[in-house]
Parts: structure tokens; sequence; C-alpha cells
């Protein structure tokens, strides 16, 4: 599950394809159109392990320009071109500016079917079974090594899991996230907690979410989905932290029915109905909780980083006022992110170009989205622990630009950075499971007297069918 923001499962926005607007930050930056009707001219080399010869002209179709209301990251866009023109002054590179930020899921889906997408196009780490079963993308095995992508031995091999199947490379990632207990300091010393050891375990959470709670003045101490498929996505966040599953290792079953869901179901109804400590308002969904917890009416729920980085930009919240610890229970952590993956049947120039322009821009240390120092500049966020698919000496150079150019207080992420929890990835159908786990996270939190192990029963029959429907 993603933000709209470039993360989790959530599709927002609609395409503009090359717009006015693109088409002139694009001259702004030096690109040309000089090719053939294909898009191509000029020399390439035949052997895709070959980096791109900077002779080629080529054009490439990127998706996710940023929109032009979004005027930094614009910037650095237009930048990063002008940039990567010096090198590749033969490749021309048209955004898709979308305003929204990418494809939701309807969209996303009829341009798969139509072979419409972009050359270079925005997916998530659940996506390539549908990109593979639409035939949507190019195996990029062959041209991805230590010369196309020099950092590649750095790249979590996780994060690259997430691309390939059967041994074949699929995409490059952009960015990824675990999932921890976000919490309000504020709240946390005003209850009389230590904002920097946040709770560890759910028994713990519990406890912590009546101190708070009784503040009064409307504050509920823990919050949660259970609307639009974020309820069913955080239900397995907690599944996952207890060191259980949603669907088992065979891929058909579902497996949440258990004495862990159980106990997942459990606490959630105590918290709600016994101890009145989630609040009286449910049914909520992903942005809601930031609103609460940013106007100080919230004291934790699970989250991944980057929503601190959004409630400061969009909902007026200070950086100084959130902090965040590992995921209580600690067995696993939901994780995800997100890619870019080529169009399959597009030249090899276009594959070769699309690589070389993803490797500067998302890929290199200390360039594109890794120029932190260029990212303070702008008045952009720095210092959230993520993208952190980075290991070794990128790692290690990456964290201390972070750190050097930080723009809020790292510190607050200490515990959280202190105590990596191990990243799941989402089960298989993860949009459809989840919306069948909505019905057990609102049967728990809208009824005193639900029947959980009627609810879990159910829940456990409908998600075998939708992974009998594979």
């Amino acid at each position: 599950m993603r933000t709209a923001r470039l993360r989790r499962t959530r599709r927002t926005g609609a395409v503009v394809v090359v717009s006015a607007l693109a088409l002139s930050a694009l001259a702004a930056c030096g690109t040309s159109s000089s090719s053939d009707d294909s898009g191509n001219s000029g020399s390439g080399s035949s052997d895709p392990a070959a980096p791109l010869d900077p002779k080629t002209k080529v054009t490439i179709t990127i998706d996710c320009m940023p929109p032009a209301a979004k005027a930094a990251e614009l910037k650095e866009w237009k930048e990063d071109v002008a940039a990567f023109n010096k090198t590749y002054p033969n490749v021309t590179i048209e955004g898709r500016s979308t305003p929204g930020q990418c494809l939701e899921p309807p969209r996303f889906t009829a341009m798969l079917k139509a072979k419409s997408q972009p050359d270079v196009f925005y997916t998530y780490f659940t996506d390539l079974p549908q990109v593979l079963d639409n035939d949507g993308a190019e195996d990029i095995t062959a041209y991805v090594n230590d010369k196309t992508v020099p950092a590649l031995k750095d790249i979590d091999p996780n994060v690259l899991g997430s691309l390939k199947q059967d041994g074949k490379l699929y995409g490059l990632p952009t960015s990824n996230y675990t999932m921890g207990l976000l919490i309000n300091r504020k709240l946390f010393r005003q209850a009389g907690l230590d904002p920097d050891n946040p709770p560890r375990t759910w028994d713990d959470v519990r406890a912590a979410a009546k101190k708070i709670a009784g503040l009064g003045k409307g504050i509920a101490g823990y919050g949660d989905y259970s609307a639009a498929n974020t309820g069913g996505w955080h239900f397995t966040a907690a599944v996952y932290s207890l060191g259980g599953d949603v669907v088992d290792s065979s891929g058909k079953k579902a497996a949440f029915n258990d004495a862990i869901g159980k106990q997942v179901a459990q606490n959630l109804h105590a918290m709600r109905w016994e101890d009145d400590s989630m609040g009286k308002t449910q049914l909520l969904k992903w942005g809601d909780l930031q609103k609460q917890i940013a106007t100080d009416k919230l004291g934790m729920f699970l989250a991944a980083p980057d929503d601190i980085a959004y409630m400061v930009q969009q909902l007026g919240a200070t950086y100084e006022n959130f902090g965040m610890g590992p995921i209580p229970g600690g067995k696993n952590t939901l994780a995800g992110g997100n890619n870019y993956m080529i169009k399959k049947g597009i030249s090899g120039d276009k594959v070769k170009a699309a690589i070389a322009w993803l490797n500067y821009k998302n890929l290199t240390v200390g360039k594109g989205q890794f120029d932190w120092a260029r990212t303070k500049a702008d008045k952009l966020p720095v210092g959230v622990p993520q993208p952190n698919f980075w290991l070794g000496e990128s790692k290690k150079q990456d964290d201390a630009a972070r750190a050097a150019n930080a723009t809020m207080p790292v510190a607050n992420f200490k515990t959280f950075m202190d105590n990596p929890v191990a990243g799941k990835a989402e089960p298989p159908k993860a949009q459809e499971i989840y919306k069948v786990l909505d019905n057990v996270m609102s049967g728990i939190l809208t009824d005193k007297d639900a029947d959980i192990d009627k609810l879990l029963s159910t829940a456990e029959s409908q998600v075998d069918q939708v992974l009998a429907n594979q």
C-alpha cells in the first residue's frame, strides 16, 4: 500500500501526455528531437550488456515528470535532464506530467491492456504479476550490470527481488519503505511517556494509548484504518509484526485465521471498546490519521517515515513534533516501494537510454534524487530515512550526506533506524485481499459485539476465493 506520493498501492491523478509545459521544460533543458519515426537514429551497440553509446540518437518517454504544482521537484527534473544530456546529448527525454502522481488502478490496468504505457513507466513493488500478465515489461536482465548501473552491487537484493520473476529482471527501483510506529512527541510528553522510546510490543502500545487518551479533549491514543483497502493493509502489517502471514507459502490459501490473526483482532477490539483509546470516529482511510496526529488529536499509528514529510509539507505540521519507532512486535514489517519498468518491444537503444536515465536520476549516490544538498537548498525534506535500499559503501555515503543536509531532527528516528525489522512483501492479490480484510477491521472498530471468529472465518473464505481466481 502506498500513499499518492509515490508510495503504497493507490494511484491518483490523470496522465497528461507531453503537455505544453513538458515540452517547454524539455526545451529549456536543451533536449532535442532529432530522431526518426521510431525515435531512434545513430549508431548503437548490438551488445545489450554494453552501456549506451553517447552518440546514439533516441527519444524516450518517461512517466511521472513532476507537475507544475510541484515547482521544486519540476526544477530538479529539468536540472537532471540537462545534466544527463551533457553525457548523452542525443537522448531526448519526453516527460509525462501527472498532476496527482501517476496512475490510479483502473487507468493503469487499461494502459497495460492497450499497450499505451510510456517507454519507462512507473510501478509499485506489487505490480509485477499484473504487468507480466499483460506482457508489458521488457526483460532487462542482459542490460543491467555494474557498467550500466555502477552501484548495482549496493542495492538491497530484497528490493531487486521484487522486480524479478524466474530469475529475470523487469525493472529498477526508485524507493522503498518499511513500516514502524509513528508517534506524536508532544502528546507522549504530556502523558508522561518517553518519546525517545516508543512502545516496542502491542501490550506497550495498548498501555500507552490508554495514557494518551486519558488526556481528554477528544484525543485518541492509537488510530487505525478500516476503509478504502487501507484497513486490510494495516491488518496485514499487524499480523506480520507478530510473525504471522496473510497468505500461506503456497500462495493459494489464506493464513490469517489463526492465533495471531485473532490476537491482532482481539487487541484492537479491546483498545476500541474496553479502553476507549481509539476515538469514536472510525471507518478511517489514508489521510485521516495523518490529519489527526498533525493536529495533536492522535498519539500514534502504524506508518512509514515519509508520512512525516507529507504532514509538514501539506498539513502545516512541524518535524519536531513527530518520532518513529520500529513496528511493535518486531518479527517482520510490511515493506513496499516504487520502481520503473521498461515497455516491452521497444528498441535496444531505447532500453539502454532508459537504463542510463534511471541510473542517473534514481540510482547514483550524490546525484538525481540522492543529491541531498540540492534537495535542502530547494527547501524539500531531507532526513527521512527512505529510500533506504542501499548497502555497503553506497549506504555509508548516502547516510552521511543525508545527515549533513538534514532539514529535520534525525534523532527522532533513532529508535526506528537503530532497530531495523526484516521487511516482508505484500501478499499476492494484495488490493483484493485488503478489500476483504477491511470488513474485519470495520467490524472490529464499529461493532462492540463483533464476532471476531465469524469475521475472520468469512474473510478467510473470501480470500481463498480471490486466490483461487489468480
